[in-house]
């Protein structure tokens, strides 16, 4: 009887995590259906340290580089141009993002180099859906502030680095440096796109870190507007 509850529990959470992501899919296709075609030519104004993140992978040759939240695959293919003997991954909740990222790959012909999947950050799965299960780099440019669950979306992505490989993230920061109106304006104007900024991801981050014996840095440029984080696992 205990195992046949067990089981029906086991039933229960998976198909909450299935909802959750459909949600969340749903929501994010809503968002993006149209914003897409314009997201680049946009964000490139507010998304400050991508390319600084990219600069920072710094893969060796035959490493395999993960992004979770891809969007429209600009980071993907920025990196693959400037590290041409790794092999890149990304994967996306959003299939109208998806749909640019193949777009883009595609143009930029970077489709031997570059595969990306739908999945949803928490529940990621990347030995069924790439056939990789680990990668020397894993990265979220701008996207652990708009997932809700960002803190099982850590977890996971920090279980899928290879050992002496790296989890890299950039994303808003606390603002703490600006003006307090800009700040407070420019935390209703993210909100209006479901993005909250993680003003506790270094304390989140360090906690991980110690469990796990790994080395971090973290870093607020542009007077705290951003943060960036690096945490490398023990080899």
């Amino acid at each position: 009887m205990t195992g046949r509850v067990d089981d029906r529990a086991a039933d229960d959470r998976a198909d909450s995590a299935g909802n959750r992501a459909d949600d969340t899919m749903a929501r994010m296709n809503r968002m993006y259906r149209r914003q897409r075609h314009l997201y680049d030519a946009t964000r490139k104004f507010y998304l400050l340290g991508r390319d600084d993140l990219i600069e920072r992978l710094a893969p060796r040759p035959g490493d395999r580089v993960l992004e979770i939240g891809c969007g429209t695959g600009r980071n993907l293919v920025q990196a693959a141009r400037r590290w041409p003997q790794a092999r890149f991954f990304g994967v996306d909740v959003s299939t109208e993002m998806l749909t640019s990222a193949a777009e883009a790959i595609a143009r930029a012909g970077l489709g031997g180099r570059i595969q990306i999947a739908q999945a949803d950050a928490v529940t990621l799965d990347p030995a069924a859906v790439f056939g990789v299960p680990r990668f020397e780099r894993v990265y979220f440019s701008y996207t652990l502030s708009m997932i809700p669950d960002w803190h099982g979306a850590l977890d996971r992505a920090l279980g899928l680095v290879a050992p002496g490989g790296e989890l890299q993230i950039v994303d808003f920061g606390g603002q703490e440096h600006l003006p307090g109106g800009v700040r407070t304006a420019l935390r209703a104007w993210l909100a209006l796109f479901h993005v909250t900024p993680r003003d506790h991801l270094e304390m989140r981050l360090a906690a991980r870190a110690q469990a796990l014996g790994a080395a971090l840095t973290v870093e607020r440029p542009f007077r705290g507007y951003a943060q960036c984080a690096r945490l490398r696992i023990a080899g």
